[in-house]
């Protein structure tokens, strides 16, 4: 069978209608019921008309759809349904899949969804699809996938300026998971980090002492500096005798990755990598280039395009 999805408007809300109705006709009574089932004809074609939604169509028939509202961050994708004899044909991830690469094409950071609690298997629809949970709002659970970056950054002072603008975006509890060979800048960039959060105290690797707490020179966060790079599992910083909590704290921790996640589910993980060289200490001139992976919807319209924009402008 071959699905085929496009991107439709007004013209298309009778067929867009009825596949709502029909999809979320099908789920299991929920009190309070499912608001998409109040659909009309006139509400989804006035949707359709501002935002613009997917149809899409299994062997020509229509068969999945979902509205678009780009009105808050990111790209909210809403009435998301396929129904039932169409289910297991592949049809919900192409949907997916169209909708992430027209967010994308828009410029959109992100894309977000909304999943009631009483479906967990919805939940895990757009867990398996990349998408994390950011907390419940009444009866739903928020999640979102925040695209990825990838930005130049041709020196080491490329490095620590990124870090110094990283950090006009952060705030209390925000988790920073640096990873990268030796001497691809994981400390440069923490010391643009502390630079441009005002804290106290030279920022070293903190590999001799695993976490070093700087505090505010000012009223802001203050940085906790961690080097998971000899720790067992991210539980062992329960040992650790910081004077700070990390719900109060901006953390960055360096050879976090597969060790640190557990700390947040909302967290910004930033993988550098450099063309040569090993020594973080010596002589640099070496170009590199951080992924920025934001994860969660916290990271959703937090800046971060504006920061790799201004970045790019500064090379």
């Amino acid at each position: 069978m071959s699905v085929e999805v496009r991107v439709v408007d007004a013209t298309a809300a009778r067929q867009v209608l009825s596949v709502i109705q029909e999809a979320f006709g099908a789920r299991p009574v929920l009190d309070p019921p499912a608001d998409a089932l109040s659909e009309d004809e006139p509400s989804v074609a006035a949707e359709l008309a501002a935002y613009g939604g997917l149809l899409a169509s299994l062997d020509g028939r229509p068969v999945g759809a979902l509205l678009f509202d780009d009105s808050g961050p990111g790209l909210m994708l809403r009435r998301f349904g396929v129904v039932p004899d169409a289910q297991g044909h592949g049809v919900a991830s192409r949907l997916v899949a169209v909708a992430e690469e027209y967010a994308a094409a828009r410029g959109a950071e992100g894309v977000r969804v909304k999943a009631r609690v009483e479906l967990p298997e919805s939940i895990e629809f757009w867990k398996h699809h990349g998408y994390v949970p950011s907390g419940r709002v009444g009866v739903t659970e928020r999640l979102a996938k925040v695209f990825p970056r990838t930005v130049a950054l041709p020196t080491a002072e490329d490095a620590r300026a990124f870090g110094v603008g990283l950090a006009a975006l952060l705030r209390r509890g925000d988790l920073l998971i640096l990873s990268g060979d030796l001497g691809a800048g994981k400390t440069t960039m923490t010391k643009g980090i502390g630079e441009g959060l005002g804290v106290r105290g030279e920022i070293t690797s903190p590999t001799f002492v695993i976490a070093r707490v700087h505090p505010s020179l000012a009223a802001g966060p203050p940085l906790v500096h961690v080097d998971a790079y000899r720790l067992g599992g991210i539980d062992e910083l329960d040992d650790l005798d910081l004077d700070t909590s990390l719900t109060d704290a901006v953390t960055v921790v360096e050879w976090g990755e597969g060790v640190a996640e557990g700390l947040a589910d909302e967290r910004l993980e930033l993988r550098l990598h450099r063309a040569v060289g090993d020594d973080e200490t010596g002589e640099d001139h070496d170009p590199r280039t951080v992924e920025i992976e934001p994860v969660g919807l916290r990271w959703l319209d937090a800046g971060l395009d504006r920061l790799v924009a201004a970045t790019v402008a500064s090379l």
